[in-house]
């Protein structure tokens, strides 16, 4: 299907207009580890398992291959680009490069605003596992008040964040080792759960050709309610990107960058879809309502089937799969506030992107990121829909960035301006060659079909418990739009007459040598004038990125 393509390592930030600030230790599993810790097999599909059951019961599965066919188109097409612009804040460069600056600016805060939003949602998966491997880790009441539940996730979560800030401020080589390891748990576990779920089947697949008299009462039947229960798939199947994210401290990026992309979704696919299946089948019965509820779903179906020790062994390994997700979410959003910055891109870049001297990391970053993703959790924090409601509003601001490159990339093919026929950025690490076009058509129209079906104002999703106010069910689409409309403006009126590659971050040109390549010269924007503190050098750069 594919043409592979040549390849050199090409890993010198100074073709892209920025000096090595970075530090480049990161190898090939430590990379593909990024990817799957990000997508997190365990974490995903045990986090929102009840809520999928509990909206078009066992054939809710089938929404985990058809997302998985829609995503996949999208991390081709980021492999390409991958391949080619192995830069920190990944979908922000790729769109810098495609189309015009407002866009690009707009795909980058939409992906840091959808990742602060995801670390605290990501990190509220443990009041549905830790409560269930030992009551003490219920610290705020029983579990059973209206609120006992939200209050202690937020508590578990904002601990959870503070032990990420700190190791990821630390530096990428503790983060990646610490990733790296729980990742090789997090794969072996689920191999074993796959095994051990398979061993205890007590039904057939037949049952997942039943509707069970789910969707009876939608006006679209069980179509509809199979929709709303695609969300527990589409929750898991993205940031995959995050292995590009990390390409500036990745070994010959080029290459390992799109691998990994493409090796993570693919591993991920087939492992969580497996555990899904084994669940499924090997639950004692599909009738218990525990199997639709916060406090039990797929952990639930664990406990019940090996039994005390094992179960919760396996619970544990989830505790640690949602550990080094975090880590990894945590790590991808400072990537993407460090990218922006160093461009002059938000507010106080200076010292956001500000990296450690010994370090070698945006640790101020850091910081700013994890304090700033408890402040969702605080917000609904009295809001018993919390896991539903924040992991909606994450996935639909992940797909409309991603939509923000992959719509620009295909505008790029038809007018036969991709693949680029120069060479000023090296060769790429991987080509779609003659599938791009068609493969680049289906990730767009994935992409929009899935973000219209995911902010959709649904009460089952955004109001599915009391009070059932009007601007909490249409919580999602005004949260969206303030989003993305405040952060156009906030671009249009300030932000790009700052822009410009901050002076410490700016490739320096060695006297003698010839002069730094710069990136491809963006379209539709009026040329900004270059600041004097940036080297001559690099200023095609700074232009292309003020557009």
């Amino acid at each position: 299907m594919l043409e592979p393509s040549k390849s050199t390592d090409s890993s010198g930030m100074d073709e892209f207009g920025y000096a090595q600030t970075l530090d480049r230790s990161i190898g090939k599993f430590a990379s593909f580890a990024a990817g799957v810790s990000y997508i997190s097999i365990l974490t995903g599909v045990f986090q929102l398992f009840y809520f999928g059951f509990s909206m078009a019961g066992p054939a809710y599965a089938w929404s985990w291959p058809i997302v998985f066919a829609g995503q996949l188109m999208v991390a081709l097409c980021f492999a390409e680009l991958a391949g080619r612009y192995p830069v920190a804040g990944s979908v922000y460069n790729w769109a810098k490069q495609l189309s015009s600056g407002t866009f690009a600016w707009l795909a980058g805060w939409l992906l840091l605003i959808s990742s602060i939003v995801a670390l605290g949602a990501v990190a509220l998966a443990l009041q549905l596992t830790l409560p269930q491997i030992w009551s003490g880790f219920q610290i705020i009441g029983d579990g059973t008040g209206t609120y006992d539940f939200a209050l202690n996730g937020v508590l578990l979560a904002s601990i959870m964040i503070s032990i990420s800030t700190l190791i990821n401020a630390f530096g990428v080589k503790l983060m990646t080792k610490i990733n790296s390891i729980g990742v090789f748990v997090e794969l072996a576990a689920a191999v074993l759960l796959i095994l051990a779920l398979a061993w205890h089947v007590v039904r057939g697949p037949e049952v997942l050709f039943s509707t069970a008299g789910y969707g009876m009462d939608h006006d679209l039947g069980f179509f509809g309610v199979f929709l709303i229960g695609a969300m527990a798939s589409g929750y898991v199947m993205y940031g995959f990107d995050t292995a590009s994210s990390l390409g500036e401290e990745t070994k010959d990026p080029k290459k390992t960058a799109p691998r990994a992309i493409l090796r993570a979704i693919t591993a991920s696919f087939i492992l969580g879809g497996l555990i899904l299946l084994g669940g499924l089948l090997a639950a004692p019965d599909l009738n218990d309502p525990k199997l639709g509820s916060a406090d039990g779903g797929l952990q639930y179906i664990v406990l019940s089937v090996l039994g005390g020790p094992f179960g919760k062994a396996f619970l544990v390994c989830i505790v640690v799969a949602v550990f080094v997700c975090t880590l990894a979410v945590h790590a991808a959003a400072i990537r993407m506030m460090f990218a922006m910055a160093r461009d002059n891109n938000l507010p106080f870049s200076r010292q956001l992107s500000k990296v450690h001297p010994e370090r070698k990391t945006p640790t101020v970053a850091a910081i700013v990121i994890g304090l700033i993703a408890i402040i969702p959790l605080i917000v609904n924090v009295s809001q018993p829909a919390i896991f539903t409601i924040l992991s909606s509003i994450s996935i639909v601001l992940i797909y409309l960035s991603y939509l923000l490159v992959t719509v620009p990339l295909l505008r790029r093919r038809f007018l036969k301006k991709w693949p680029l026929s120069d060479e000023s950025h090296g060769e790429s690490g991987f080509s779609l060659g003659k599938w791009g076009v068609p493969v680049n058509i289906l990730a767009v129209l994935w992409g929009g079909a899935m973000t219209l079906n995911l902010v959709w104002p649904r009460p089952e999703i955004y109001n599915s418990v009391p009070p059932f106010e009007w601007y909490l069910q249409w919580g999602g689409v005004l949260f969206v739009t303030a989003v993305t409309v405040g952060g156009a403006l906030l671009y249009r009126l300030k932000i790009r007459h700052q822009t410009g590659v901050l002076a410490e971050h700016a490739a320096t040109a060695v006297p003698g040598d010839p002069e730094v390549p710069s990136a491809p010269a963006q379209t539709e924007a009026p040329t900004a004038p270059v600041p004097a503190s940036v080297p001559a050098a690099v200023s095609k750069s700074v232009v292309d990125v003020a557009r």
